[in-house]
Protein backbone atom coordinates (compact mmCIF):
# COMPACT_ATOMS: atom_id res chain seq x y z
CA UNK A 1 0.00 0.00 0.00
CA UNK A 2 2.66 2.29 0.55
CA UNK A 3 4.21 0.98 -2.59
CA UNK A 4 1.02 1.89 -4.44
CA UNK A 5 0.90 5.35 -2.69
CA UNK A 6 4.13 6.63 -3.66
CA UNK A 7 3.62 6.07 -7.07
CA UNK A 8 5.57 2.67 -7.60
CA UNK A 9 8.62 3.94 -6.71
CA UNK A 10 12.08 2.32 -6.69
CA UNK A 11 13.15 0.34 -3.02
CA UNK A 12 15.70 3.17 -2.78
CA UNK A 13 13.56 5.95 -3.28
CA UNK A 14 10.72 4.46 -0.77
CA UNK A 15 13.36 3.55 1.91
CA UNK A 16 13.94 7.20 2.42
CA UNK A 17 10.40 8.73 2.29
CA UNK A 18 8.76 5.93 4.02
CA UNK A 19 9.00 7.21 7.89
CA UNK A 20 6.95 10.55 6.76
CA UNK A 21 4.48 8.49 4.09
CA UNK A 22 3.60 6.34 7.00
CA UNK A 23 2.96 8.85 9.62
CA UNK A 24 1.46 10.73 6.71
CA UNK A 25 -1.27 7.49 5.72
CA UNK A 26 -2.12 6.54 9.82
CA UNK A 27 -2.55 10.27 10.58
CA UNK A 28 -5.01 10.20 7.93
CA UNK A 29 -6.83 7.14 8.32
CA UNK A 30 -5.02 5.67 5.03
CA UNK A 31 -3.16 2.76 6.66
CA UNK A 32 -3.85 1.26 10.08
CA UNK A 33 -0.50 -0.79 11.19
CA UNK A 34 0.22 -3.07 13.41
CA UNK A 35 2.90 -1.61 15.66
CA UNK A 36 5.73 -4.88 14.92
CA UNK A 37 4.43 -4.44 11.07
CA UNK A 38 5.64 -0.94 11.56
CA UNK A 39 8.45 -1.31 13.21
CA UNK A 40 9.70 -4.34 10.29
CA UNK A 41 8.44 -1.65 7.81
CA UNK A 42 10.72 1.11 8.92
CA UNK A 43 13.90 -0.96 9.73
CA UNK A 44 13.72 -2.58 6.48
CA UNK A 45 16.94 -2.20 3.78
CA UNK A 46 16.10 -0.69 0.19
CA UNK A 47 17.02 -3.93 -0.90
CA UNK A 48 14.57 -5.40 1.38
CA UNK A 49 12.38 -3.76 0.21
CA UNK A 50 12.64 -4.17 -3.97
CA UNK A 51 13.50 -7.92 -2.42
CA UNK A 52 9.81 -7.90 -1.24
CA UNK A 53 8.50 -5.84 -4.18
CA UNK A 54 9.74 -8.09 -6.91
CA UNK A 55 6.48 -10.78 -5.91
CA UNK A 56 4.22 -7.84 -6.79
CA UNK A 57 5.66 -6.43 -9.50
CA UNK A 58 5.12 -7.65 -13.39
CA UNK A 59 8.27 -10.55 -13.47
CA UNK A 60 7.96 -9.82 -17.44
CA UNK A 61 8.86 -5.96 -16.96
CA UNK A 62 11.47 -5.01 -18.41
CA UNK A 63 13.85 -2.38 -16.53
CA UNK A 64 12.54 0.11 -19.00
CA UNK A 65 9.26 1.47 -17.67
CA UNK A 66 6.73 1.33 -20.19
CA UNK A 67 3.31 2.96 -20.23
CA UNK A 68 0.27 0.94 -21.10
CA UNK A 69 -2.71 2.31 -21.77
CA UNK A 70 -5.55 1.69 -19.04
CA UNK A 71 -9.33 0.53 -19.93
CA UNK A 72 -9.90 3.80 -18.40
CA UNK A 73 -7.97 6.17 -20.32
CA UNK A 74 -9.91 4.69 -23.64
CA UNK A 75 -13.07 5.97 -21.89
CA UNK A 76 -11.63 9.60 -21.64
CA UNK A 77 -11.77 11.10 -24.30
CA UNK A 78 -8.74 13.45 -25.88
CA UNK A 79 -8.88 17.54 -25.97
CA UNK A 80 -6.51 19.28 -27.87
CA UNK A 81 -6.17 23.17 -27.26
CA UNK A 82 -8.05 23.49 -30.79
CA UNK A 83 -10.70 21.74 -29.09
CA UNK A 84 -12.36 24.29 -26.92
CA UNK A 85 -14.14 26.48 -28.84
CA UNK A 86 -14.31 29.52 -27.01
CA UNK A 87 -15.76 27.12 -23.40
CA UNK A 88 -18.19 28.67 -21.00
CA UNK A 89 -17.30 28.76 -17.11
CA UNK A 90 -16.90 25.78 -15.40
CA UNK A 91 -14.17 23.42 -17.31
CA UNK A 92 -11.01 23.25 -15.58
CA UNK A 93 -7.61 22.23 -16.43
CA UNK A 94 -5.77 19.98 -13.78
CA UNK A 95 -2.75 19.24 -12.88
CA UNK A 96 -0.44 18.91 -9.99
CA UNK A 97 2.74 20.93 -9.07
CA UNK A 98 5.51 19.38 -7.15
CA UNK A 99 7.16 21.34 -4.48
CA UNK A 100 10.51 19.93 -3.86
CA UNK A 101 12.50 22.58 -4.61
CA UNK A 102 14.56 21.02 -7.12
CA UNK A 103 15.27 17.72 -5.36
CA UNK A 104 12.89 14.17 -5.28
CA UNK A 105 15.32 13.34 -2.29
CA UNK A 106 12.76 14.38 0.13
CA UNK A 107 9.30 14.70 1.60
CA UNK A 108 7.02 17.38 -0.10
CA UNK A 109 3.94 18.47 -0.61
CA UNK A 110 1.63 18.30 -4.47
CA UNK A 111 -0.62 20.34 -4.92
CA UNK A 112 -3.52 20.29 -7.47
CA UNK A 113 -4.07 22.89 -9.77
CA UNK A 114 -7.30 24.13 -11.53
CA UNK A 115 -7.71 26.31 -13.52
CA UNK A 116 -11.13 27.97 -15.08
CA UNK A 117 -10.82 27.56 -18.99
CA UNK A 118 -12.64 30.48 -19.47
CA UNK A 119 -11.88 32.61 -16.55
CA UNK A 120 -8.51 31.84 -15.76
CA UNK A 121 -9.72 31.45 -12.30
CA UNK A 122 -7.55 28.92 -10.03
CA UNK A 123 -7.89 27.10 -7.01
CA UNK A 124 -5.41 24.97 -5.66
CA UNK A 125 -5.84 21.82 -2.78
CA UNK A 126 -2.43 20.86 -1.01
CA UNK A 127 -1.61 16.94 -0.82
CA UNK A 128 0.75 15.22 1.32
CA UNK A 129 1.36 12.06 -1.59
CA UNK A 130 -0.01 12.24 -5.01
CA UNK A 131 -2.38 8.85 -5.07
CA UNK A 132 -5.92 8.66 -6.68
CA UNK A 133 -8.11 8.36 -4.17
CA UNK A 134 -6.95 11.57 -2.70
CA UNK A 135 -6.69 13.27 -6.08
CA UNK A 136 -10.59 12.45 -6.15
CA UNK A 137 -11.17 13.86 -2.62
CA UNK A 138 -8.92 16.90 -3.80
CA UNK A 139 -11.05 17.22 -7.20
CA UNK A 140 -14.40 16.95 -4.25
CA UNK A 141 -12.72 20.43 -2.45
CA UNK A 142 -12.11 21.72 -5.50
CA UNK A 143 -15.77 21.38 -6.75
CA UNK A 144 -17.04 23.02 -3.11
CA UNK A 145 -14.67 26.07 -3.32
CA UNK A 146 -15.03 27.41 -6.68
CA UNK A 147 -17.83 30.18 -7.19
CA UNK A 148 -19.59 28.23 -10.01
CA UNK A 149 -20.32 24.35 -10.75
CA UNK A 150 -17.91 22.01 -12.48
CA UNK A 151 -18.98 21.23 -15.94
CA UNK A 152 -15.83 19.42 -16.82
CA UNK A 153 -12.26 18.42 -16.05
CA UNK A 154 -9.21 18.08 -18.53
CA UNK A 155 -5.97 16.16 -17.01
CA UNK A 156 -2.84 15.09 -18.50
CA UNK A 157 -2.44 10.74 -18.75
CA UNK A 158 -0.85 11.20 -15.04
CA UNK A 159 -2.21 7.74 -13.44
CA UNK A 160 -3.42 9.89 -10.50
CA UNK A 161 -6.09 11.14 -12.94
CA UNK A 162 -6.19 8.75 -15.57
CA UNK A 163 -8.03 5.89 -13.09
CA UNK A 164 -11.65 4.03 -12.20
CA UNK A 165 -11.78 6.16 -9.41
CA UNK A 166 -11.40 9.98 -11.08
CA UNK A 167 -13.82 8.33 -14.03
CA UNK A 168 -16.91 7.21 -11.26
CA UNK A 169 -15.96 10.51 -9.28
CA UNK A 170 -16.88 12.28 -12.63
CA UNK A 171 -19.67 10.24 -14.16
CA UNK A 172 -21.27 10.27 -10.74
CA UNK A 173 -21.41 14.30 -10.57
CA UNK A 174 -22.31 14.65 -14.17
CA UNK A 175 -18.39 16.23 -15.05
CA UNK A 176 -17.11 15.89 -18.47
CA UNK A 177 -13.77 14.39 -18.42
CA UNK A 178 -11.01 14.57 -21.16
CA UNK A 179 -7.28 14.41 -21.44
CA UNK A 180 -4.75 15.86 -22.88
CA UNK A 181 -3.29 13.57 -26.20
CA UNK A 182 -0.79 11.44 -24.49
CA UNK A 183 3.01 12.31 -25.64
CA UNK A 184 5.14 9.79 -27.36
CA UNK A 185 8.38 8.64 -25.72
CA UNK A 186 11.58 7.22 -27.78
Amino acid sequence: MVWEASDRICGKRLKVIIPDLVDAMERHGHLDLDADVRKRLLSASAATIDRLLALVRNPTQSKRKRRRRSKVSNKVPVRTFADWNGPIPGFFEIDFVVHCGGSMADSFIHTLVATDICSGWTEYVPLLVREQSLAVEALGALCRQVPLPVLGIDSDNDGAFINDSLFDYCEAHQIEFTRSRAIALR
